[in-house]
């Protein structure tokens, strides 16, 4: 039989689901402090704005939210908003905010268990990557206590003279937004009672890129940027922002003129000369920071300004004409300390343009947040096979992912940068982080080992003994393969957040060149491969920039030239200058015979490639580049620079670099290794001069003693020609271990090295030979064949040794020229050759006097050999009298002589 329906039972379940659905703060008590409390979030990542009403005990009203989506997004509550309460926090909500919101309002409703006196901070957090996207801190409202992050001044706050009346504590939610382009949003905030207004600048742009904004003069017509006061925001190179307030008289870049004027877009403050700087600049800086690729900058300016000269008057009550731009920025340097705004280029309307604006009407038509493409601002570094990574620890300044530990890990000097590998390719890591931080590659976002969190990890890398210091460095190799995921994560296993991300990418440049070294300050990587006549070069920039640029010189002047950049319509090029001064003019284009040339940007990355002839084939032409010859023997000079902007056309001073190497590297093509430029290295000074002790004085000196001092009585001429001998090979054998010890290798690459062993090779030879001379024949006898074919082999090897060893001379202090590039060099040449022409001169004398001598005597010839102790060996088998003269001698030195009459 069918059962009767429950009455009761029904009843009770219409009664439970009203109650359920009905609004979530109806029956909800109201016994918190904070109910009716507003206050408005704190953005800290994904572009958050909002502001919350807390309703009742159970649930609050969220108005205007703003955010890009996450991966796995809760409310979240904590005590405290530091790192270590955050981290520890727990979801307040079922709630979840996987998705994109637009000017959202909706209510949100506790969890059963969760009660306000339990939340200190209510944030919005990405549980998979322990993201604070932004918070409120819910005890302001208990204790009246103020956000300790920057916030607008009280004057801005109210938003008097807009008719709202509504508070706003956080320095980017201003009363008002006008939309200028799709990246670019103007937020502002009136308040006429104290002749103030708030202005924001908000865009998704680069980072080396300004935001500019502000007022037309009411007398221009169709020429609106000539008279414009405007003020020109952006980000210094440390990540600071900054605001200037500035005059336009031209369409150019700020010049000062010959004649003292100056002229162009510029700083009010650089129309009056550095003394008026507090009288001019009438913008004030609020707050500023750059979040998911997006710059936001609030700065202050009065209405009606002081400065009648440079500042427009804003009538706030009437509609003015507006204009705004955005471009790329050059930063100070040596001529001139502002930074500059550089022609903006592209199309109007989108990087720049106008509008007219009333400033106190109330204008939100920006829905929802910005969304850049690039959403990634970190430093990236690639990682090189032959270059280590230098892991060290310090203070957290702008990690990319709060909240963070106070301190985190810093690569090349880096904080906490991206990192990105090639599968194949191993990476060597230099630890020197402390002995409180163990590296190691896992899969897990957070590290800090993740089974303390009872979540599984896949450890690459590392682990506990992967630790080390500055004095001590431990070397971590780790060689991803084809199984590794396309992103992991360098991180701490003792501690959580303390690295980041690391890409893995198939194989690139380490794979296709033979040789890499980073050049000066570690921020551009070079790459070659060296073939019988030609070099294949790659360029890598570790920043991004706007162009990249490599030289082959000891400076800028007097180099050749490579700059690589992308061009208007997303085109890479390179292009070839010689360079012979300091200023835009200076730089010359040439016509290099350069292949397979490509050229591409990744994430404001630069990256360039060609191949060139070692020696250019140009006949007889006289052209710069003709001049341009890489010697694989000797070290490439390299220098680097990076700049905003670049083109193939009349280049000028906005052009310039806003970074450079500090000083040139010299490249060793043929080892595959770089050595910073430096000065002449003592013990090497101490090698030359030893060399020509020896080469220059002492082996000469016993070389003419053995040929000119015969007629000395007893064997002095022995003596002194064995002794000077002897201590020349001794001090060039020392001079050739000074060498090798200061290089740390034996190299037989150059000219000099080749030279200076072929001549101390025959120097060595000469003792060996004077050892195995063979003995002196008896008086009368007839001299052997093998003393006269030892005669010829001392004399020849001695002579070769010497001018082996002259020549080792003079490529030496060509060496030096190259490898130091010697102020001294040229003179230090011409003292020597006027040295070796002294001594060829006396030689000369001594040969004539020699000559003479042998007329006035019927015998005893000069000898060019070496002697004994038992023997006078007063005959001259080379001599050119001829070996079959008179051979008698006495050992005692005497001399018989016939007199005859003269005529009989």
């Amino acid at each position: 039989m069918p059962r009767k329906p429950n009455i009761l039972g029904f009843l009770f379940s219409l009664f439970f689901l009203t109650f359920c659905h009905a609004d979530p703060g109806s029956n909800c008590p109201k016994t918190s402090p904070l109910v009716n409390s507003e206050s408005e979030f704190k953005m800290v990542q994904h572009q958050l704005r909002g502001s919350i009403k807390i309703i009742d005990d159970c649930s609050f009203k969220v108005s205007d939210f703003d955010m890009l989506p996450g991966s796995d997004v809760h409310w979240w509550g904590a005590t405290a908003p530091d790192f270590t309460n955050l981290s520890a926090g727990f979801v307040v909500s079922d709630q979840k905010l996987n998705e994109t919101y637009k000017s959202a309002s909706f209510t949100v409703r506790l969890r059963d268990n969760v009660t306000w006196d339990r939340i200190q901070v209510l944030a919005v957090w990405d549980l998979p990557t322990a993201s604070d996207f932004g918070h409120v801190i819910l005890g302001d409202f208990r204790s009246g206590s103020s956000d300790p992050a920057p916030s607008p001044s009280p004057s801005s706050a109210t938003g008097s003279g807009n008719g709202t009346g509504r508070v706003h504590t956080e320095p980017t939610m201003l009363e008002n937004c006008k939309v200028l382009s799709k990246n670019y949003r103007v937020r502002w905030t009136l308040n006429s009672d104290e002749n103030i207004i708030d202005i924001g600048l908000e865009a998704a742009t680069g980072t080396m890129n300004y935001m500019a904004f502000g007022w037309s003069s009411p007398n221009s017509t169709s020429e609106l940027m000539l008279g414009a006061d405007v003020a020109v925001t952006g980000f210094k190179e440390d990540g600071m922002p900054f605001v200037n307030d500035f005059y336009i008289t031209k369409y150019s870049e700020c010049t000062l003129y010959k004649d003292g004027e100056v002229k162009g877009v510029c700083p009010d403050t650089r129309y009056e000369g550095p003394g008026q700087n507090s009288e001019v600049n009438n913008t004030k800086l609020v707050y500023g920071q750059r979040r998911d690729a997006v710059s936001f900058i609030r700065y202050q300016r009065p209405l009606i300004s002081d400065d009648k000269k440079y500042d427009l008057p804003v009538n706030h009550t009437e509609k003015m004409t507006v204009i705004w731009a955005l471009g790329p920025i050059r930063p100070p340097d040596l001529l001139q300390p502002h930074y500059l705004p550089q022609n903006h280029g592209g199309p109007r309307l989108v990087v720049f343009g106008h509008l007219v604006l009333n400033v106190s009407e109330h204008v939100n038509d920006c829905l929802g947040p910005l969304d850049a493409e690039d959403k990634e601002d970190q430093h990236l570094i690639i990682a090189d096979a032959n270059a280590p990574l230098v892991v060290t620890s310090g203070p957290a300044l702008h990690y990319p992912n709060p909240p963070n530990p106070s301190k985190v890990l810093y690569i090349n000097k880096k904080e906490a940068p991206m990192l990105r590998v090639e599968r194949g390719v191993p990476v060597k890591f230099s630890i020197q982080a402390g002995h409180d931080v163990a590296l190691y590659i896992t899969s897990d976002p957070l590290g800090g080992n993740a089974t303390l969190r009872n979540v599984t990890e896949t450890i690459y890398a590392g682990g506990p003994k992967a630790q080390g210091v500055q004095s001590s460095p431990m070397e971590l190799v780790w060689q991803p393969d084809r199984n590794t995921p396309d992103q992991v994560y360098y991180q701490s296993l003792y501690e959580q957040k303390m690295g980041y991300r690391v890409q893995v990418v198939d194989g690139g440049l380490p794979d296709m060149y033979n040789n890499s070294v980073i050049l000066d300050d570690q921020q551009v990587t070079l790459f070659w491969t060296l073939s019988e006549k030609s070099i294949s070069i790659a360029v890598r920039g570790e920043k991004k920039s706007g162009f990249l640029a490599i030289g082959f010189g000891r400076g800028m002047v007097n180099s050749y030239a490579y700059v690589g950049w992308i061009d208007n319509i997303g085109k890479g090029r390179v292009n070839t200058y010689w360079i012979d001064g300091k200023d835009a003019s200076s730089v010359h284009p040439t016509n290099e015979n350069l292949t397979y040339v490509r050229c591409r940007s990744e994430n404001g990355i630069i990256t360039f490639e060609f191949t060139r002839p070692l020696n250019p084939s140009c006949g007889k032409s006289d052209r710069p580049e003709c001049r341009n010859i890489i010697d694989r023997t000797t070290p490439l000079k390299v220098i680097w620079a990076m700049g905003s902007t670049w083109t193939d056309e009349h280049l000028s001073e906005q052009n310039m670099h806003f970074v450079t190497s500090s000083r040139p590297i010299r490249v060793l093509l043929m080892r595959g290794s770089a050595e910073a430029e430096q000065d002449l290295q003592p013990v090497l000074a101490v090698h030359g001069f030893m060399m020509f002790l020896a080469w220059g004085m002492l082996l000469p000196g016993g070389i003419m003693a053995a040929r000119y001092l015969k007629h000395v009585k007893g064997d002095g001429w022995y003596k002194i020609h064995v002794y000077l001998q002897y201590s020349g090979l001794v001090i060039v054998l020392l001079a050739l271990l000074f060498a090798v010890a200061e290089l740390r290798g034996f190299y037989v690459s150059s000219l000099h090295v080749k030279f200076g062993i072929t001549a101390i090779f025959l120097a060595c030879i000469q003792p060996v030979n004077a050892f195995l001379r063979p003995k002196r024949p008896a008086h009368g006898e007839e001299v052997s064949s093998k003393r006269i074919l030892w005669e010829y082999f001392h004399v020849i090897g001695g002579r070769c040794a010497f001018v082996v060893g002259i020549a080792a001379l003079f490529s030496g202090m060509k060496h030096l020229g190259d490898r130091y590039d010697g102020e001294n060099v040229h003179g230090l040449n011409w003292a020597l050759i006027i040295w070796f022409l002294i001594g060829a001169l006396i030689v000369m004398y001594l040969e004539y006097r020699e000559k003479q001598a042998r007329r006035d005597r019927s015998f005893g010839r000069s000898n060019w050999v070496l002697g004994n102790l038992e023997e006078d060996d007063s005959v001259d088998l080379l001599s050119p009298n001829g070996v079959h003269a008179e051979k008698e001698s006495q050992t005692s030195g005497r001399m018989e002589v016939q007199l005859e009459p003269l005529n009989r």
